[in-house]
């Protein structure tokens, strides 16, 4: 039987096994991923994007992840369940920091927490951390920035924009973070981010390097024509798939062949 991950098997796995993260966002995706070897399940605030089909993640509230997040781990996963702090629950302050952390450990049932940001949110991790609550933490292209980025655009370009990724990297180590993704940074700061940290990294867009990977599991799974970015390898086609599917289902239904004798109760 599949082991429950923890916190600290993922920080044990640090230079020994890479570590495999993707999201989900429903209790359906959550069972299907917990039966495969992943040890990782972020519930995403990239569900504004994915679920809810809006442009950026600023959108989506606190009680909207504490939604899903419940959806997830509803299935009681074995995968370690990390949900995503979203826009303005962390920011405004250190006490509603962590009020909005805890909910996620005590409304929505899962094990940690990530949030984004480097040294403006540092106090806000050490409260976070201090309260018991596990935290991911998150550099580089961090989407709740994204206006103030000008965009989504790679991030630590530049000898300046480099130090300042490493130091706030290794601020948010000293806060108490027990990972960190590293979004769209190019390769060589990643690896220069990995190396200098103890805790694990986690990469999308990072390259080779990091301590392990997250992809948004839609993306991986093909389930979108439109949106493929550099980072994105696809290892299913499910839209196409899907949509032969319900082709064939409504051909059928409108020439009489379902439902047949056998998807009928006859007594």
């Amino acid at each position: 039987m599949k082991k429950a991950v923890s916190v600290l098997d993922i920080v044990e796995k640090k230079g020994k096994e890479r570590i495999v993260m993707v999201t989900a966002y429903d209790s359906t995706m959550a069972r299907i991923v917990d039966a495969s070897d992943v040890d990782i399940i972020l519930v995403g605030d990239s569900a504004g994007n994915v679920m809810a089909g809006q442009k950026t993640t600023l959108p989506v509230t606190m009680d909207q992840m504490i939604y899903h997040t419940s959806c997830v781990t509803a299935v009681e996963p074995k995968a370690l369940v990390v949900g995503d702090m979203p826009f303005l629950s962390y920011q405004t302050g250190v006490e509603e920091a962590v009020r909005n952390a805890g909910r996620f450990l005590k409304e929505a049932k899962c094990q940690a927490v990530k949030l984004e940001g480097g040294q403006r949110v540092i106090e806000q991790v050490r409260a976070i951390v201090k309260a018991d609550i596990p935290v991911m933490g998150h550099l580089g292209l961090t989407p709740q920035s994204v206006h103030a980025f000008g965009g989504f655009k790679v991030q630590g370009r530049g000898e300046h924009a480099a130090k300042h990724l490493v130091e706030d990297a290794l601020k948010l180590q000293d806060a108490g973070v027990f990972s960190l993704v590293l979004e769209c940074v190019p390769l060589n700061l990643a690896r220069e981010v990995t190396s200098a940290l103890s805790i694990p990294t986690i990469g999308i867009g990072a390259g080779v390097f990091c301590d392990g990977q997250v992809l948004v599991i839609q993306d991986l799974l093909g389930m979108s024509k439109e949106f493929k970015p550099k980072f994105v390898k696809r290892y299913a086609n499910l839209f196409d798939g899907i949509v032969e599917a319900l082709d064939t289902y409504a051909t059928e239904v409108r020439q009489g062949i379902f439902p047949d004798d056998e998807h009928s109760f006859l007594e």
